[in-house]
């Protein structure tokens, strides 16, 4: 089957046809083929006639992380493999920041796939084939923007790797070239802006107008928006994925501050702690199923994030939206002194306060209690005392909590090119 542009659908109904159509495919494809999903389909006594109508996915077994990285122990790749490894092109690993990096295989047309969700990515966010597209990412294994080469091939627009390059050097490359989109982490972008700051580079002279970001929540947290936008005087847009699952949801101009689902090449779950289905408007923990990505699929697998589910607005789409985007993880939630607090709500927080250049969030427990502190660095010229006040009112206004806040010289926390790591639980001895 063709790929479909997933906003060109004409109505719910059509969406649910064509999902159910591919998963039909992607079944009878890896059945007795993968031994990962075969014993996994024989173990719940289902086969790929067993799938008639799209209510019949919830019979389908959950997948965990856990299950596909078990036979790397033993050196090998992960037992999720369609066919012989020969057939297979492409290396990738996850970033490994919530444990062991899995590792990830990709045949060619599985590769194609990803630039086809890539190429989506880019249309939604009003990219073409005339726009030069700058990647600020240095092309290891982690998947990152390696897809986002596929998809600008596809898109046919020029793209401009930045690896190897320090910060300076790329904002000059992007100069140089007349690039339009940029691309890159929301943390990476905030990094760049300060990095122009502080080399007098004037980015008035850059030709940037939209920035596409992943490999970390943020770009759908309204003071980060906020700041990249004002920032580069460019639209900002967030796209979510992950090495084992896809290129699955992306940011539109009509429907911006939430994250679509391309539901053409993906079904996607959002379930309560007992695994039912939650309703429009509640949090649950985000289940993806890829429909195009044979060699290397995943079937109702456990992403760990935590999103908000909301039913397709009539009139604009027939695609399920994520309020927000990715809030959180669902193992990075902490309880402080009875508030849930997830690192995106801290992100927003700092990001709404003005002279706070890096920061870095800590929750240790204290006796029975847990105890909220964060260290920041101070923009300089900035005034230490009343940024630090500014903080410590928008903590307590926003999450009626106390937090220790300590002003630490210039530059001494890390900066992030990749996935940022600013929260971190101090666990009791």
């Amino acid at each position: 089957m063709s790929y479909t542009d997933a906003l060109s659908l004409p109505s719910r109904a059509a969406v649910e046809e064509l999902q159910l159509a591919k998963l039909q495919q992607t079944l009878a494809e890896i059945y007795r083929r993968n031994r990962f999903y075969t014993n996994k389909l024989d173990g719940a006594g289902i086969n790929p006639g067993s799938i008639q109508s799209p209510e019949d996915i919830s019979r389908l077994p959950l997948t965990e992380k856990s299950e596909l990285a078990a036979d790397q122990e033993n050196g090998n790749f992960a037992a999720n493999l369609t066919y012989p490894l020969a057939r297979y092109v492409r290396f990738h690993q996850t970033s490994g920041t919530q444990g062991e990096p899995l590792r990830v295989l990709d045949t060619p047309e599985s590769w194609d796939w990803w630039g086809r969700c890539w190429k989506q990515v880019f249309s939604a966010a009003g990219v073409g084939p005339d726009d030069r597209i700058f990647c600020a990412f240095s092309f290891g294994p982690f998947i990152g923007f390696w897809a986002a080469v596929e998809g600008a091939r596809q898109l046919g627009a020029l793209l401009v790797p930045g690896g190897g390059r320090s910060s300076l050097e790329r904002l000059k490359l992007m100069r140089e070239t007349g690039c339009t989109v940029l691309c890159c982490t929301p943390s990476y972008a905030l990094h760049l802006l300060d990095v122009a700051a502080e080399n007098a580079f004037d980015l008035g002279e850059l030709a940037v107008h939209t920035t596409i970001h992943a490999g970390e929540p943020g770009a759908n947290i309204p003071a980060v928006k906020q700041r990249i936008e004002a920032g580069w005087s460019a639209r900002c847009r967030d796209h979510s994925g992950a090495t084992e699952v896809g290129a699955y949801g992306f940011e539109t101009a009509t429907q911006p501050n939430g994250l679509l689902i391309n539901e053409t090449e993906f079904i996607a779950e959002v379930l309560d702690t007992a695994g039912r289905q939650v309703n429009s408007g509640e949090e649950g923990e985000l289940v993806l199923t890829n429909l195009g990505r044979w060699g290397f699929p995943v079937i109702r697998y456990r992403t760990g994030d935590v999103v908000r589910y909301a039913e397709p607005q009539a009139g604009t789409h027939h695609l399920l939206f994520l309020e927000g985007g990715i809030i959180g993880r669902v193992d990075d939630m902490v309880t402080v002194r009875g508030v849930n607090i997830y690192p995106s709500a801290i992100d927003n927080l700092v990001r709404s306060v003005d002279g706070i250049e890096e920061y870095r969030t800590t929750v240790s427990t204290r006796g029975e209690m847990h105890a909220l502190s964060l260290e920041i660095e101070v923009v300089p010229g900035a005034d230490r005392m009343s940024t630090t006040s500014a903080l410590a009112q928008m903590i307590t206004g926003k999450l009626g909590l106390q937090a220790d806040i300590t002003v630490v010289e210039p530059a001494s926390l890390p900066r992030f090119e990749m996935k940022g790591k600013r929260f971190f639980i101090e666990k009791q001895q």
